[in-house]
């Protein structure tokens, strides 16, 4: 494990000078970037690099969220790291700085490329979204496999998802590694939807995310993962012609994302144990699986 190099700032010394100071900020990702209001830096300190978030500017508000709720939530996203503990896909969290307008959390740096992309470049061959999506069908599923086992661990800690999308993905082409990022807004038990329309992208929201006083709980996870199969493995829809997996896995999927709750498979477990159940089966059909090398 890497120790972190990172101590306690002077007085009333701000988050971007304590981090010039001990390092170099090689990135930083601010409004030019996202609308959240966070400010977070890419930082180099002797041969290790760190990703450091922090939830900006008190005296700065943010299109969405004031500053006190940013801070909430990076102190959210403190206790799901703490609760769900050490998985291959969530960067490790190493340290927490307290500062006047709010925590500064540490993580290890993470190589990779956001799988998100704006509408007007969804298409591009270029994108990693696109590319991600012309991998062999084996490295997805294996990404995928991955992704679905963060979210049995987290729902079994009592986590739900919430604003999950392919701007959470972050994936290292170098070396098949997928991270899971950015999961701040993720709620512990169920919930009401209180917002009407809540966070997240619409590709891949339940239908009770959209719909005011409705229950949000692990079936609405599994909505959500079940679209980001859709899309990763086919064109986001029921599609046998375009869905690169087994008719076994396209069932998992068209389940889980059945547009009423009672519909759905009723727990992270049972469709972890169905998709294991998909995947066992296409290792001895391998002519099924249409695995495109």
């Amino acid at each position: 494990m890497i120790a972190s190099p990172f101590q306690q700032p002077h007085i009333l010394e701000s988050p971007e000078h304590f981090l010039a100071r001990i390092g170099t900020i090689f990135a930083r990702f601010d409004s030019a970037t996202q609308d959240s209001g966070n400010i977070s830096y890419g930082v180099q300190i002797g041969g290790e690099r760190w990703f450091v978030k922090t939830a900006g500017l008190a005296d700065d508000p943010a299109p969405l969220l004031p500053h006190n709720q940013r801070v909430e939530l990076l102190r959210n996203a403190v206790r799901l790291h703490r609760s769900v503990g050490e998985h291959p896909t969530l960067p490790k969290l190493h340290q927490v700085i307290e500062f006047p307008d709010g925590p500064l959390l540490v993580y290890g740096w993470c190589n990779g490329e956001l799988l998100w992309a704006p509408r007007h470049l969804r298409d591009d061959p270029a994108s990693a979204f696109q590319r991600f999506r012309r991998l062999p069908a084996a490295a997805i599923f294996s990404a995928l496999d991955s992704l679905f086992n963060l979210h049995l661990i987290a729902s079994q800690r009592g986590w739900i998802a919430v604003d999950l999308y392919d701007g959470s993905l972050l994936y290292d082409f170098a070396t098949s590694q997928l991270h899971v990022v950015d999961l701040d807004h993720y709620h512990h038990e169920p919930f009401r939807n209180t917002m009407g329309r809540m966070f997240g992208s619409a590709r891949f929201m339940a239908p009770e995310e959209l719909q005011l006083g409705e229950m949000i709980d692990q079936r609405t996870t599994l909505f959500t993962l079940g679209r980001i199969a859709l899309w990763l493995l086919g064109d986001g829809a029921i599609n046998p012609q375009t869905f690169r997996g087994t008719s076994a896995m396209l069932q998992v999927f068209r389940q889980a994302t059945e547009p009423e709750p009672e519909l759905r498979f009723q727990s992270v477990e049972s469709f972890w144990k169905e998709w294991r159940k998909a995947i066992e089966g296409c290792r001895m059909l391998n002519a099924e699986c249409r695995i495109e090398e």
